[in-house]
């Protein structure tokens, strides 16, 4: 196999960015000169959606093609199985050389027990055997679902054994902030030794922001964790030849909070440069159910602002947010750029295609709440996707077809002219990508959370799009929602609950039937006719 036929592929992936703070989707504000550059030579995407609406559901199905209920990562928490087949595995199994530089999340990341409990037996009644506890005898829980846990990476010669996940290389970043693990802490002991008494936001640098889990990284930014993803990166293309294609993977941890972006990027952007969002502006919105408890939360002191889950916010938190992101997004950007500088160094730039997305998004103050959860708004379910490959458009384009996550792997085997294996769900976006074709009518969401929260019902909510609605349902309770994205963009009026809607209502609730129906899994395949 020779690249004349075989493309390389290189996939740059952030952690909590939202599709509009990228310059070439529309920000006025975010500096990203480098990601913008991949947009003005090929397709973005402004109909396109994650998954899951969390890191480890949806980079599952980045990896494999295949919903959260059918790959069973299905909340954060879940590591993805070792027997499930990857995008990446083909692609190795063809011939091509295929690398991670930074955040993988496919396993878990804190070493700490779970939320979730199995049911406790009725009194009198005998409890499973561990062995026969769930209904799969497997727990998830051997070495191999260590990779990515501190513990881990206690031992000094600790690596991740290869292959992983499809990977033969691997360089790992864990964790979110500064002080992050994996092969990143080897290279900041061997690079800065003297640095590790800088980590973490105990030893942060005074500032006066308010915004929960903002502090001030005292790491420079030549020795944070996003110049060590780009600089490895840029290493490993150095070394590629023309004679093996290679598909790698740049993921980077941020902009996914804490709020911490190093050096220059801390003040390079102002809270005063964002305007207050919307829903602190208006006398007309009555925040639903969930979002109510979430500001209730707050208000009474409740409110686990250490967390990853939603929280209230006030509107000053809501413009420090936004900026202290925007200057994350823009260390992030500087990093691709010495990634590009690196591909171009290589000579391959010619036959290499550029993709760029992100896992799901924040909600940055917009419906007076911050971080990410069951809440679907625009704000953390819809994600920039660009492609950019050198033997197709050269000039901008945008899409409106619609796309999700677990549509990039079908996607990438298509131009890579390998057959999925079966049971991938996603689709090939080519057609959308060289022209206007519509490849689907409607995209799926499901979110899950091991815990259950006031006014979200068990913690698992559906949700389904078709480029103008977006309906959710929750499950255990009545309440839904029901936005028209085209004349209420902002997502304040829900119509759930419309007479005059309740055909529409009907229609897509249809619709999430279907799709659930399309996506129960279809393998194994049968082994005989019966």
């Amino acid at each position: 196999m020779t690249n004349e036929t075989s493309p390389n592929f290189i996939l740059f992936i952030t952690d909590q960015h939202r599709a509009d703070y990228l310059g070439c989707y529309g920000h006025p504000v975010v500096n990203t000169p480098h990601i913008d550059s991949i947009a003005s030579r090929g397709t973005a995407f402004d109909k396109f959606y994650v998954a899951s609406p969390v890191c480890m559901p949806n980079r599952a199905s980045l990896m494999t093609g295949r919903m959260p209920s059918v790959h069973g990562v299905r909340s954060n928490g879940i590591p993805l199985s070792r027997d499930a087949v990857t995008f990446v595995d083909l692609l190795r199994d063809a011939g091509y050389a295929t690398a991670l530089v930074g955040k993988s999340h496919l396993q878990n990341f804190t070493g700490r027990p779970p939320y979730t409990k199995p049911p406790a037996p009725r009194p009198g009644y005998r409890a499973p055997s561990p062995a026969h506890a769930q209904a799969f005898r497997t727990t998830l829980v051997g070495p191999e679902y260590l990779n990515e846990v501190p513990q881990y990476w206690e031992a000094p010669d600790a690596a991740v054994a290869t292959p992983f996940y499809g990977y033969s290389h691997v360089e790992l970043v864990t964790g979110h902030g500064d002080d992050v693990g994996g092969d990143y802490k080897r290279w900041l002991r061997k690079k800065a030794p003297e640095a590790l008494k800088l980590l973490g936001p105990q030893n942060a640098l005074p500032h006066d922001y308010a915004c929960p889990q903002a502090y001030r990284t005292a790491i420079p930014e030549e020795l944070y964790s996003t110049a060590y993803i780009g600089e490895r990166a840029a290493a490993y293309l150095a070394r590629q030849k023309a004679d093996t294609p290679f598909f790698i993977t740049v993921s980077f941890p941020d902009p996914h909070h804490p709020f911490n972006p190093p050096g220059k990027y801390w003040d390079m952007y102002q809270p005063s440069q964002f305007p207050m969002p919307e829903a602190f502006t208006r006398n007309d919105w009555v925040p639903p159910p969930h979002v109510q408890a979430s500001i209730d939360a707050r208000s009474d002191g409740s409110a686990n602002l250490r967390g990853m889950r939603t929280v209230a916010c006030t509107a000053k938190e809501a413009q420090e947010a936004c900026a202290l992101t925007a200057g994350m997004i823009t260390c992030v950007d500087d990093a691709i750029g010495g990634v590009l500088n690196a591909l171009k160094a290589s000579g391959l730039a010619d036959n290499t295609v550029l993709i760029f997305t992100t896992d799901h998004g924040d909600h940055l103050g917009d419906h007076r709440l911050l971080l990410k959860g069951a809440e679907h708004y625009q704000s953390i379910v819809h994600v920039p996707f660009i492609w950019s490959d050198p033997q197709g458009t050269t000039t901008a384009r945008r899409t409106d077809a619609l796309g999700s996550t677990m549509d990039i792997p079908a996607t990438v085997l298509d131009r890579a002219k390998l057959a999925p294996y079966a049971g991938m769900q996603g689709l090939s976006l080519l057609p959308a990508i060289d022209g206007n074709a519509t490849m689907q009518d409607a995209v799926l969401i499901q979110y899950e959370h091991q815990m259950s929260a006031p006014g979200q019902g068990s913690g698992r909510v559906h949700t389904v799009l078709d480029g103008r609605w977006r309906l959710s349902i929750f499950d255990g309770v009545d309440f839904g929602e029901l936005y028209d994205l085209t004349n209420d963009p902002g997502e304040f009026d829900n119509l759930w609950g419309e007479p005059a809607h309740a055909a529409t209502r009907a229609r897509l609730t249809e619709e999430i039937a279907r799709l659930e129906i399309s996506y129960v899994d279809k393998v194994p395949l049968p082994t005989h006719q019966a």
